[in-house]
């Protein structure tokens, strides 16, 4: 025996229930034909009662196999052995995605949540479980190890319960044990827990895995769905502070996040300082670490899944992927179109617990493109026969590794334009012609094609007021429309009139995507929010034209009323000569009223060398840069 963690068994265990132990070809004798029989879950599967079970394929027919999703091999199906086994998952893994694409098995799509009631309801009944635990402890306890998850609910309610006993087990701690009595028959096995080695993220994965983690705020509870891009999300937040985990999955990743000293669990809503999870995909390193371990509690899928007890954590922040997402925002991440994929998990349960919990964030999270960048996965419609697992209503953050679009409370056009702008940018023109063709969008914003720009990198700064008030400045965004017109119908006659040397009683849509719509090149705008219950308000905003005849750039500014006088015109101007500088640009030019005696100072403050020339009342200056 390899056993790398110290004893947590009774080690005359095998002598004490010698009456309940048998072989594993003897075991699954007491399996008959037509039965509906439960196979543990992920890496906790019971590979030596599946080979034995399998074996017996010929002696057996119309045999359901029901699971969630298995990380070994799963010989029952085989098509030779169709006619005896029926598969039937509710999230298909790898193993046996062949015989349901072919019609030969069954998926049964729904909720993680949900799942345990089947089989408490009797709507789902299960004749026998087979499982895999850990040895009785003195007390005759045996923990479900690596999988607590709906296996837990699958032997509390199965006719029979076969359980191999393997040493090699963890034994992890919560609401994770069962006692040995609750079992029928014991089959002893001394063989590795199945492992799964963490794929390395690529770079469009760390860059997804960099814009997600930017969302996660101190003090946030997070859930990591499966997939490479939740796990990549850990290297990033190793800087934060005082994290709490409540989550399905683990893996080995959140070794190194709780090391770092990110994840404290103070400041959750339950399970106060406990990782809590419901089951775990890792290799041994990670078994080693949660065996006996009290900082974690292993949990059923019927309480970790629970919205109810997800929205309870304050910030909490669930973080899963999909295949594709269209337009109105339906996030499609069970199937490719009509063919059966994956399943539907817990996105749901988080997602929706998350909605609901204070300043919740759910975040979906997907690669733009597939198949070598040639297919978008932000399309105008689904895929035909693609199912919708976040419903369009449900949506909050969908993160590519081109931005985030925050769509929850957001009209179609809003949503359309966000998911565009996060799209790759090889697809964002055909994906604007599908919106206008869908009347998702207004036809006018056809002449924008050009300008569905996100904003380059490295192009946020922050300000602090005197009254210590803290400005964020960033690039315009094309979502950022409706802020725009706020900003322009809440500014003052004087502030008109010294913006744009008329009295405009209203601004055109176009004139208003024109602020908008810019291409970081030769149009840049910076806007300063605040946070506001609604979302960040714009209360200032500055931008500049590049004439490429004489490589200077024309500048313009404005401020809402209440926030003027406070330095922010100034700090504008300045931030904004640093990204024209970069961009190798000589200098500004500026249109300015005679009377607009503010604006003329905050020019003079930006130094370098400054020339004027007056015509009709208006101060046309030019600043060379130094």
């Amino acid at each position: 025996m390899t056993q790398t963690t110290k004893t947590t068994y009774d080690p005359n265990w095998r002598e004490k229930y010698k009456a309940m132990i048998v072989a594993a070809d003897e075991a699954v004798m007491r399996i008959q034909p037509g039965k509906r029989v439960f196979v543990g879950t992920g890496c906790g599967q019971p590979q030596t009662l599946v080979g034995a079970l399998a074996a017996r394929g010929g002696e057996l027919s119309d045999v359901e196999i029901v699971h969630l999703l298995t990380m070994g091999d799963a010989p029952y199906a085989e098509k030779k052995l169709a006619q005896h086994f029926r598969v039937n998952s509710f999230f298909i893994a790898q193993n046996v995605r062949a015989i349901i694409q072919e019609g030969m098995g069954g998926y049964t799509p729904i909720s993680l949540s949900d799942i345990p009631r089947l089989f408490k309801s009797g709507q789902l009944p299960l004749d026998v479980a087979l499982i895999q635990v850990s040895p009785p402890d003195e007390a005759g306890l045996c923990s479900f190890g690596v999988s607590v998850d709906i296996v837990k609910s699958a032997a509390e309610n199965a006719g029979l319960v076969i359980a191999e006993v393997n040493p090699r087990m963890p034994r992890t701690l919560g609401d994770s044990l069962i006692h040995v009595y609750d079992l029928d028959l014991l089959v002893p096995v001394d063989a590795p827990i199945l492992e799964v080695v963490p794929m390395e993220p690529d770079d469009v994965v760390k860059k997804i895995g960099e814009y997600v983690a930017a969302l996660v705020e101190n003090g946030s509870t997070i859930e990591l769905g499966i997939g490479r891009i939740p796990h990549a999300v850990i290297d990033y937040l190793k800087e934060k502070r005082d994290l709490g985990i409540h989550t399905e999955m683990l893996t080995d990743r959140i070794i190194d996040l709780i090391e770092s000293g990110a994840v404290t669990g103070e400041r959750k809503g339950i399970d106060r300082g406990k990782v809590v999870a419901s089951f775990c995909f890792g290799t041994r390193r990670l078994y080693d670490y949660i065996d006996n371990n009290p900082k974690f509690s292993f949990r059923p899928t019927e309480y970790v899944n629970d919205p109810r007890n997800i929205a309870r954590h304050d910030r909490m922040t669930a973080i899963n992927t999909a295949l594709e997402v269209d337009l109105t925002g339906q996030v499609c991440s069970d199937s490719l179109g009509a063919q059966f994929y994956s399943g539907f998990g817990g996105q749901l349960d988080f997602s929706r617990g998350a909605g609901m919990a204070a300043k919740g964030k759910p975040i979906i999270a997907l690669p733009s493109t597939a198949k070598g960048g040639h297919v978008s996965r932000i399309v105008p419609r689904l895929s035909p026969g693609a199912g919708v697992v976040t419903t369009r209503a449900d949506v909050h953050y969908v993160v590519t590794e081109w931005g985030v679009a925050y769509l929850h409370g957001k009209n179609i056009q809003e949503r359309a334009m966000a998911l565009i702008t996060i799209a790759h940018p090889d697809h964002r023109g055909d994906l604007l012609r599908a919106a206008i063709e869908a009347k998702f969008v207004r036809p006018e914003l056809a002449d924008v094609e050009g300008k569905l720009v996100v904003e380059p990198p490295g192009l946020r700064t922050t300000m602090r007021l005197n009254d210590g008030m803290l400005v964020n400045f960033r690039p315009i965004h094309p979502t950022d429309e409706p802020r725009m017109r706020d900003l322009l119908y809440d500014l003052s006659k004087s502030t008109i009139y010294y913006r744009f040397g008329m009295h405009l009683k209203r601004f055109p849509q176009k004139q208003i995507q024109d602020f908008v719509y810019v291409d970081h090149r030769d149009e840049v705008a910076i806007v300063g929010t605040v946070p506001e219950a609604h979302g960040d308000s714009i209360i200032a905003i500055g931008r500049y034209y590049l004439d490429k005849s004489t490589n200077l750039a024309e500048v313009a500014m404005v401020t809402r009323d209440p926030w003027q006088n406070r330095g922010i015109g100034s700090f504008v101007l300045k931030y904004l000569a640093q990204i024209a500088k970069r961009n190798g640009i000589r200098g500004f030019t500026a249109e300015i009223l005679l009377v607009n005696k503010p604006m003329q100072r905050v020019l003079y403050k930006l130094g370098g060398k400054i020339s004027s020339t007056l015509s009709s009342g208006v101060l046309h200056f030019e600043v060379e840069f130094e």
